[in-house]
């Protein structure tokens, strides 16, 4: 008979979530406080993208709203492994971090496209502030999101199309066409993957986030030069998440016809 292995009776470490869940209070509140600030942290990237903007520098706003993105994709896990809902209810996560989010998905873009000139002349401010206005109705949607974690509506993601008109140079006219689009699909029943939360599809969908985050990035670094290579990475990766709202809008959740 084979003998269990030495150590098979050893006990495991515990998780950083359960060491976290029999901490003190003190401890506990001061990871919970943490959390916050590091969410926090995203407001004050964003407004170096904005300095960045207005001193004429595309790739540094670019740079920040990528750090910016970094923080928003961790801060979530991080809440759910310290549990800071439970350990500071009086303090409203979701609320400050909508409130970080507007700011870095919304406003810095904006001013990110309008100081760029990726609209035709004379469209530039209404464009953007039709992206200011419809995308309030997304942030203040109670049904945001779906049971399975999809956003329901186009989610308001105008630093990812920011990036792309840029590291592309899509003609103006076309960058208006899709604006509108995009601003009426904030009102629409498409459903938009959430790239950390929704579990269907998880391995591919973080294979393709990885592809896209390096992607975008190296077109950012290289600007203007696009190497086929990358740019066709980033295409595909990008098309892949546009397979997830066709796949998920008209099939249904998963399990249902």
């Amino acid at each position: 008979m084979t003998e269990p292995p030495a150590n098979s009776n050893r006990p495991q470490r515990p998780t950083i979530a359960e060491r976290a869940a029999n901490a003190g209070p003190r401890v506990q509140r001061s990871a919970a406080w943490g959390v916050h600030i590091f969410t926090a942290t995203g407001v004050v990237f964003a407004f170096l993208a904005l300095l960045a903007v207005y001193h004429g520098n595309p790739r540094e706003t670019l740079m920040w709203l990528g750090i910016a993105l970094i923080v928003d994709g961790v801060d979530g896990p991080l809440a759910r492994m310290f549990r800071v809902k439970d350990v500071l209810p009086r303090v409203d996560g979701s609320a400050l971090d909508l409130v970080v989010d507007y700011f870095t998905y919304v406003v810095v873009p904006a001013a990110f496209m309008h100081e760029f000139g990726m609209f035709p002349a004379g469209t530039s401010i209404a464009a953007c502030a039709l992206v200011l206005a419809t995308s309030l109705y997304i942030f203040a949607n109670l049904d945001m999101k779906t049971s399975d974690n999809y956003f329901t509506g186009f989610p308001a993601i105008w630093n990812i199309v920011a990036l792309v008109f840029f590291v592309t140079s899509s003609p103006p006219l076309l960058n208006l066409v899709l604006t509108a689009a995009f601003c009426v699909m904030t009102f629409s029943k498409l459903k938009f993957s959430h790239p950390l939360r929704v579990r269907e599809y998880r391995v591919p969908t973080l294979v393709m986030s990885l592809v896209w985050l390096a992607s975008a990035a190296w077109l950012v670094f290289v600007y203007p030069e696009r190497p086929q290579v990358v740019l066709l990475a980033f295409a595909l990766s990008s098309a892949y998440f546009a397979l997830l709202v066709g796949l998920r809008s008209f099939r249904g959740p998963s399990g249902q016809n």
